[in-house]
């Protein structure tokens, strides 16, 4: 089977992949119109595995890192989900009270590569909190697929109150200074756009390839802002415009990022997706924004 690179795949299997990945299409559709693309070399087989997550090899910061105490825990959502799990994780040592970050993954589920993500802030000398909204119907699954189906499930709304809920949990948690913000991924970014709107004492929100509020929602955005678009995006996109001007008009503080020539999910390592340099740059912007708005001298 050949091993196939990013320049191997057309840019239709990443179009394809997102229609499929968004609920668009059933599984079904997403493989007949896949193997259109498995030509010579390039079988069907290799194309799924390509396209498909690979948790195991892209973990950057691993659960069991010993400058963290990352741990599970629950917490009360009386208006979402009842009882929600959550990775809680923070330095080991800390000499003060750190400000807090809640991480929101994306369609489907608290999986490895959102976990990663949590320790990652935490490394920066945060405590992050990554719930998982599939808890009422018994948690991450182990495979985004499956993952998918049960967040379908759920209503976004309903979801939003547990993440809401999150904020208050790690708010009053003995080792958070009270400054919070929220960084989330394509659903999870609709969560922090919306926490913005629904948490006028939120410090910060950080939304990658986001869904925008309503025009009426967002006129209730006071939060500062930090948004990241994928230039390739044209679904997301194409809700900036009237966002920003809503933004602009209410003279709420925000900046925006276009990474050209990516797709949505480049922040997202363990898919072909990914772009080094976009992520890259993006995290580090991410964690920059933090500090200045969370970090309290």
């Amino acid at each position: 089977m050949q091993k196939l690179t990013k320049e191997d795949i057309a840019q239709e299997v990443f179009d394809l992949y997102d229609d499929y990945a968004h609920n668009k299409i059933e599984r079904r559709q997403f493989i007949e119109k896949l193997s259109i693309f498995a030509v010579g070399a390039i079988t069907l087989p290799s194309l799924l595995s390509f396209i498909t997550p690979n948790y195991v090899d892209s973990i950057l910061i691993p659960l069991s890192d010993p400058r963290l105490k990352t741990q599970y825990i629950k917490y009360d959502s009386p208006k979402g989900g009842g009882r929600i799990k959550g990775q809680l994780s923070q330095p080991l040592e800390i000499q003060k009270k750190l400000p807090g970050i809640i991480v929101v993954h994306e369609n489907r589920g608290l999986n490895p590569y959102i976990e990663d993500v949590g320790r990652r802030a935490a490394i920066e000398g945060f405590i992050t909190l990554a719930p998982d909204a599939l808890t009422p119907l018994g948690g991450y699954p182990g495979n985004d697929d499956a993952g998918r189906e049960l967040q379908k499930k759920r209503t976004h709304e309903e979801m939003l109150e547990d993440f809401i809920a999150a904020y208050e949990y790690l708010k009053s948690h003995k080792d958070c200074n009270g400054y919070l913000g929220v960084v989330g991924f394509c659903f999870g970014g609709w969560v922090s756009n919306m926490m913005a709107v629904k948490i006028p004492s939120l410090s910060a929100a950080v939304p990658y390839y986001g869904g925008q509020p309503t025009k009426e929602e967002a006129e209730k955005t006071k939060t500062p802002l930090l948004l990241h678009y994928a230039g390739l995006d044209t679904r997301v996109n194409e809700g900036w415009t009237a966002f920003e001007e809503i933004l602009n008009k209410n003279k709420v503080e925000h900046t925006a990022h276009f990474y050209q020539g990516v797709n949505h999910g480049f922040h997202n390592n363990t898919t072909p997706r990914y772009d080094e340099a976009a992520a890259t740059s993006s995290w580090k912007r991410t964690i920059d924004f933090f500090k200045e708005k969370l970090v309290k001298k």
